[in-house]
């Protein structure tokens, strides 16, 4: 099968399932009605496609995030802010004791225009691997047209606050925002702004529980404000985090609505460090050398609290600033 190059990506052309295969360095990618198949010169491994597509739509999405982006507990990226490494088995003892781990590192628009073919390639029309199962059609079967609508959603990234003029403008019917289905008992009211003479027109607010009310995705952190390196990044949460973040910097969560329950692991070698219940008014300090995922029985809301500054993991992967983000 001849090897095509579509915008300097690597592909095949389509298999008898109707989907190109992918190569990236010597990692390959390929997927059937069912799965998806990553090869690597040490190894392979297998993925249900719903899966791997939930989780590469987050890490484009993300720009590859802070730290590290797990699709299961074999591969996934690491973020070098300019660079990404590629890996499997790297952040897993077992692959790593029996030298079957690897790792590769590309520049990031390289590895990210092959990720945006491969998601392209690969989400057919029925499915959209932003939503939650009760939403979407399936991911299996032959290939079945596309859905670049959802795929291409723009992540919602406010300069100052959600509100201020200039700003992303409020989700609402009239701009194709509906309430979601679980979040039809949340109050739409606005707060009212009374400023002292001199100040019209210098306050803004918003309700962020009627904004995230309305957010059509899952597991998608918006930047609601932004205040230096201070990011408020809330999400709406179902069903599982398609990925498993590695921190490489402490994560602040405020659970505003209902639950989730958090596996936490050891970042560099899977090993389980705690189970975390949150609930509505919890806050939890995610530290800088934990892997996470979550777990929402029901759609929930979570105000994740970033610092952006990038000297972050320098400082702390030198011993500089603590993982933890308190002595108790």
């Amino acid at each position: 099968m001849s090897v095509e190059t579509l915008s300097g990506v690597k592909a095949t052309g389509p298999n008898v399932h109707g989907y190109r295969s992918f190569s990236l360095g010597e990692f390959t990618f390929s997927r059937d009605e069912y799965f998806v198949y990553v090869k690597w010169p040490t190894g392979s491994h297998l993925l249900s496609a719903d899966a791997f597509l939930r989780a590469l739509q987050r890490d484009i999405a993300w720009g590859f995030f802070y730290g590290i982006v797990n699709f299961d507990g074999v591969v996934g990226t690491v973020n070098h802010y300019g660079t990404v490494d590629l890996f499997a088995g790297r952040y897993n003892d077992a692959y790593r004791k029996a030298e079957l781990d690897h790792v590769e590192n590309f520049e990031m628009s390289r590895i990210l225009e092959t990720f945006k073919a491969i998601l392209d390639d690969w989400t057919n029309a029925t499915f959209d691997p932003f939503a939650s199962p009760h939403e979407t059609g399936t991911a299996f079967g032959p290939k079945n047209g596309d859905n670049r609508a959802a795929i291409t959603r723009r992540r919602v990234t406010a300069k100052r606050m959600v509100s201020v003029p200039g700003d992303e403008a409020l989700r609402s019917d009239a701009n194709g925002h509906p309430i979601n289905r679980q979040f039809l008992d949340v109050p739409q009211d606005e707060p009212e702004i009374r400023a002292e003479p001199g100040f019209e027109g210098r306050l803004c607010s918003f309700s962020l529980f009627a904004y995230l009310s309305r957010s059509p995705v899952t597991w998608n952190p918006s930047i609601v404000s932004a205040c230096k390196n201070s990011l408020y990044c809330p999400t709406t949460e179902e069903y599982i985090l398609p990925v498993i973040h590695g921190n490489d910097r402490v994560e602040w969560f405020v659970q505003l609505s209902d639950e989730i329950y958090w596996e936490v692991e050891d970042r560099d070698t899977g090993a389980v460090r705690a189970k975390v219940v949150m609930k509505a008014g919890d806050v939890a300090a995610m530290p800088a050398d934990i892997r996470h995922q979550g777990y929402s029985p029901k759609r929930s809301m979570l105000l994740v609290w970033e610092n952006a500054d990038p000297r972050l993991p320098e400082l702390i992967s030198s011993g500089k600033l603590p993982t933890n983000p308190v002595d108790f």
